[in-house]
């Protein structure tokens, strides 16, 4: 692998895994920030530009999801790319991080090959998202809204929005249109969202799959979309679904 410039900011609290994920990181090329709390993560990011945050989540004072919601709530900062690598595995806890919002969550221990390729993907669809060939995921105002299009969701009170009128959406409906506005742009596989909306398990998701389809049909029916149009939900073929903003004509 080539050298490279970029830098990973990484925030945990055991020192020694600290020191073991640094010496892979640097071991490809990376420059590498390692700190043990998420306030003096927050000091490196206001004194130098970080390409990747990679952050446990069990930390005293200031945990894991409480550190991503500050780096979510800074403009400068909402567009670098947050991992959890933690060894908080239950999947209620994947859920719960998944359905913040955070880019990739990895459990540990983890293969160094597993977390470079997380980490390379990350920075090649932030370099797409600065050439302007990805559209940005939206983030949410302080009042909690999304907005994409004529679409506005308010992920505080569970409520949609079309043109200014109220959509009535299921729990179910509304959990996968929140998830997928999080992640605009983005594939997010079938069994993820079925973690989120029907709290299946990875290893059964290939029997649930055909859960989802109906709720998706629901949701772009409600958003005024005939049968047989994607509206903002495209259907990535065997894989799961892509929030996008319908083209007009």
């Amino acid at each position: 692998m080539a050298m490279n410039d970029h830098c990973i900011l990484v925030v945990d609290d055991q020192r020694d895994y600290l020191k073991a994920i640094q010496l892979i990181l640097e071991g490809v090329g990376y420059t590498v920030a390692t700190r043990a709390s998420a306030a003096e993560a927050l000091e490196v990011l206001d004194q130098r530009p970080v390409d990747v945050i990679l952050a446990d989540i069990a930390m005293p004072q200031m945990n894991g999801y409480q550190l991503f919601e500050a780096v979510r709530k800074r403009p400068e900062w909402a567009a670098i790319p947050f991992i959890f690598l933690t060894a908080r595995a239950l999947d209620s806890d994947i859920r719960y991080g998944k359905a913040l919002g955070v880019d990739d969550y990895l459990t540990k221990p983890i293969q160094p090959e597993d977390l470079l390729a997380t980490i390379e993907g990350k920075l090649r669809r932030r370099q797409q998202l600065i050439q302007g060939r990805v559209q940005a995921p939206p983030q949410a105002t302080d009042s909690g809204e999304i907005m994409i299009g004529s679409l506005r969701i308010d992920t505080e009170r569970h409520q949609v929005w079309l043109n200014d009128d109220l959509v009535e959406l299921s729990a179910r409906e509304f959990t996968l249109l929140a998830h997928l506005a999080r992640n605009v742009g983005l594939l997010v596989e079938t069994c993820d969202l079925l973690q989120i909306t029907h709290s299946v398990t990875a290893s059964d998701a290939a029997e649930a799959r055909e859960l989802l389809r109906p709720i998706v049909r629901s949701v772009r029916r409600k958003l005024g979309f005939a049968e047989g149009e994607s509206g903002y939900i495209e259907t990535i073929r065997s894989l799961g679904y892509r929030m996008v903003e319908p083209t007009t004509d």
